[in-house]
């Protein structure tokens, strides 16, 4: 049975290394824009273009012209392009609101002849040709990286360069591939696997199956105030005005990036000491119109908090998985029961009009998330103790606090 495994790794990149890779993921977001643009049609569903083939002979040409970037690199940001086109068209079938899909996020995706490896090396196609950047090695062990991309039993398949604007720095996400089986053909990486499930939430950010809650009070509570401020200055309507707005928005924009680091550093460390290997959130697609009051900086904490995780989480051997999201809330999480009606729900309570099992709602839907993969694969999924008629939160994390109770005891961030 073929075993994939993700690892993420540092590079140590020199300063005219760095240029080039910059250079390179413009170039890159540059194609893969284009293809959108080519792609969409704001006016009919059928006039938008999803076949790979057609859309790759028809801009391939002169992207490589107008970019000099290497031939992989140009279909691959074609590909890109189209997949993103393609998911935005199902979800308009269904009737939801759609717009075209842009890339700001500088990442390039490499496969195996635009990006070749050495155990502890990377050789990357850029604009500048190719260039061989080291591994940042690890300092503890033993680590994933060791596990995966220091082992001769998996060999290296496709990766993504990420650029990190907080930490300034490259990561390689790589996959890697082997084949495993014991005498059953169960593959022994997966077998007896344990699952997180997650959900995401306006008045909790996010609520793991485990009874641990990420309140969102905080994080609402101070985009409110750098909006206040923005309003205050922006009335003033002077340049020395307009120039602290710009200065408050690249504060707001690193307190927001920082923020969703320590949550998801603190969903990875969850799933780490329960024993979870995998951690499983509920697809984002069509959020939207699920969470019809969730404001935009919800929206955008809810797609950084998934991106964070899916990087952190393979650097301490968890994997990342997404699961359809439609009737996790109004299911009973209850092993036994599994009853399902929009009635169950109420609010921020959730309480089974079939069994009875009372718990919140968030609790009950991060089970649901989880049993979802976990069931399919025959996993086990990580639950809170059990008390009295139910499961019960037993951990609730407030601004990086823990709420037990009526305290609330800080948390240093990381």
């Amino acid at each position: 049975m073929e075993v994939r495994r993700t690892a993420v790794v540092k590079l140590a990149v020199s300063d005219k290394h760095r240029d080039a890779l910059h250079r390179t993921a413009e170039y890159y977001l540059y194609c893969a824009n284009r293809t959108s643009e080519f792609c969409w049609s704001k006016s009919s569903i059928d006039d938008c273009k999803t076949n790979k083939r057609t859309v790759r002979d028809a801009l391939y040409t002169d992207l490589r012209e107008e970019t000099e970037l290497h031939a992989q690199l140009v279909q691959a940001a074609i590909r890109r392009g189209v997949e993103a086109v393609k998911g935005v068209v199902e979800r308009w079938k269904k009737g939801q609101r759609v717009s075209r899909p842009t890339f700001t996020a500088e990442t390039i995706d490499y496969d195996t002849r635009s990006a070749t490896f050495s155990r502890t090396t990377a050789s990357l196609a850029t604009v500048d040709g190719r260039v061989e950047l080291p591994f940042v090695l690890p300092s503890s062990s033993p680590t994933p990286y060791e596990q995966y991309v220091l082992s001769e039993d998996y060999e290296f398949r496709e990766s993504t360069l990420r650029y990190d604007p907080v930490t300034d720095e490259f990561y390689l996400n790589i996959s890697m591939r082997r084949y495993d089986s014991d005498q059953s053909g169960v593959s022994t990486d997966t077998e007896h696997q344990s699952v997180l499930g997650i959900d995401l939430g306006v008045n909790s950010l996010a609520v793991a199956s485990t009874g641990t809650f990420w309140q969102g009070d905080d994080y609402d509570h101070w985009c409110r105030e750098f909006e206040k401020q923005r309003g205050k200055m922006q009335q003033r309507g002077t340049q020395a005005a307009h120039n602290a707005v710009l200065r408050l928005g690249k504060r707001e924009d690193a307190w927001r990036k920082q923020y969703i680091h320590t949550v998801a550093n603190e969903i990875v460390s969850e799933a780490v000491e329960n024993g979870c290997d995998v951690i499983v959130f509920e697809k984002l697609d069509g959020i939207r119109e699920r969470l019809p009051f969730a404001e935009w900086h919800h929206i955008w904490a809810f797609r950084r908090l998934v991106e964070y995780v899916e990087y952190k989480a393979p650097e301490r051997g968890v994997s990342i998985e997404q699961v359809a999201p439609n009737h996790t809330s109004q299911r009973c999480s209850r092993m036994d029961c599994g009853f399902t009606h929009e009635s169950n729900r109420d609010g921020e309570h959730f309480h089974c009009q079939k069994c009875g099992y009372e718990v919140n709602a968030d609790y009950n839907a991060a089970k649901n998330i989880g049993l979802r993969y976990a069931r399919k694969r025959h996993h086990r999924l990580r639950s809170s103790p059990t008390s009295g008629g139910g499961d019960a939160p037993v951990d609730v994390r407030v601004n990086g606090g823990t709420l037990n109770g009526e305290s609330h005891r800080p948390i240093v961030g990381d």
